[in-house]
């Protein structure tokens, strides 16, 4: 009977000890939530949102930004990106900004760096959205700033580079100038309001986008009266009239 009871007993501990196991490995499988409040994270999901709208309009500049709050000491990166808090990167980016604002003014190249700076964005906004996502798991962070980031700045690329199509059909590249230095400006101003206040640079990235898509809607609808007028073109015959009963 003790032999009986002490195998029952082991068999018990054996037991116990699976029963831990099995929910120690559940437990490490799980992906670990972030250990800070909600409005923590919404606002750093809201400043990845904002640089990454702003490297839509120039892809350099709000990393650029990025790069000189880092390594000032007013913004803290995520792990892995201390790269872009250093002197060497403030340097190169701050040369390719400069050369990327200057060569959007020459005519005929803007039209060409909007082809190219259609993956660059993708990929730069992507990079500064996980960079200023801190404390969050690897695959929460990596998901939101390919989605969220890489889409805004996609968005705002986009927007800008039809803008841009339109501009140099209707002013033969000569408003191009005034969009280019738009462009520049305000990706400098959403890179600041980013880092200050990060809700009030989505907001007004949330605008920008709805005014531009009615407008580029507005530009496009005028295209259809247009190529209705051009000369050859046969007119559709009227309706015949009905008989007049006697």
């Amino acid at each position: 009977m003790a032999r009986v009871g002490a195998r029952a007993l082991a068999g018990c501990g054996g037991a116990t000890r699976l029963d831990r196991l099995r929910s120690g490995i559940y437990v490490t499988g799980m992906i670990p939530l972030p250990h800070m409040p909600a409005m923590d994270l919404a606002l750093s999901i809201a400043l990845g949102v904002g640089l990454a709208a702003a490297v839509g309009f120039r892809v350099f500049l709000p990393m650029l930004v990025l790069s000189i709050a880092a390594y000032s000491g007013h913004l803290t990166l995520s792990s892995g990106f201390a790269w872009l808090g250093s002197a060497p990167a403030i340097v190169m980016l701050g040369v390719a900004a400069i050369v990327e604002i200057l060569a959007y003014y020459i005519p005929g190249v803007d039209n060409l760096l909007d082809a190219i700076a259609a993956p660059a964005a993708l990929i730069a906004g992507t990079v500064v959205s996980a960079a200023v996502m801190t404390d969050l798991p690897p695959i929460v962070k990596w998901t939101t700033a390919v989605i969220a980031g890489g889409g805004a700045a996609g968005l705002t690329q986009g927007l800008t580079s039809l803008l841009r199509a339109k501009s140099t059909v209707m002013t033969g590249g000569l408003g191009n100038h005034v969009l280019a230095t738009g462009e520049w400006g305000g990706a400098l101003l959403v890179s600041l309001l980013a880092l200050a206040f990060p809700v009030v640079a989505v907001a007004l990235v949330a605008v920008f986008c709805w005014f531009a898509i009615r407008l580029v809607r507005r530009l496009f609808r005028k295209e259809s009266p247009a190529a209705a007028s051009i000369p050859g073109a046969t007119p559709s015959a009227p309706p015949p009239l009905a008989k007049l009963s006697r």
